[in-house]
């Protein structure tokens, strides 16, 4: 059996995704949706791709600030990385968190760029979004159980 060269596998990565998704764990785990994003095959493993760079900043930014505002909630240490669970629980509700501070519905139909844009319009900017309701998200928020 062949093993798998992850310093090849990078490289290919970098050179096929111009602008990588933020969410792309909430995307490959299909809590959410995106319009804007292209999925690709590369070395039998699916990525993310964002296909809207202007958007993507505004998602970066939020992301950062999920990030920062759920550190707290969700018990995680700064300096390490985040652990598999604790991310699709931060990107997946934090995502469907902000869906419904808006009176929509945050389930796996929710586009994380539409909201992200919304989100945007309604509050008047992502520093101003309300963290406190979405960090209630983050922590329901129930990961797929494993079969």
């Amino acid at each position: 059996m062949a093993e798998y060269n992850e310093d090849a596998y990078k490289l290919a990565r970098k050179a096929y995704i111009e602008y990588s998704c933020p969410f792309e764990r909430a995307l490959l785990s299909r809590c959410v949706s995106c319009d804007r994003s292209r999925r690709l095959n590369l070395a039998e493993r699916e990525a993310i791709a964002c296909g809207d760079p202007g958007v993507r900043a505004h998602c970066m930014a939020f992301y950062q600030a999920l990030h920062e505002n759920a550190l707290f909630a969700l018990k995680a240490n700064p300096d390490a990385p985040w652990p598999f669970g604790k991310e699709i629980r931060a990107q997946c509700g934090g995502v469907r968190g902000l869906a419904e501070a808006m009176e929509g519905a945050g389930d796996e139909t929710t586009d994380i760029a539409a909201t992200v844009l919304q989100g945007q319009a309604h509050f008047g900017g992502h520093a101003e979004f309300p963290y406190s309701e979405i960090m209630r998200a983050v922590v329901h928020y129930e990961p797929r159980k494993r079969r």
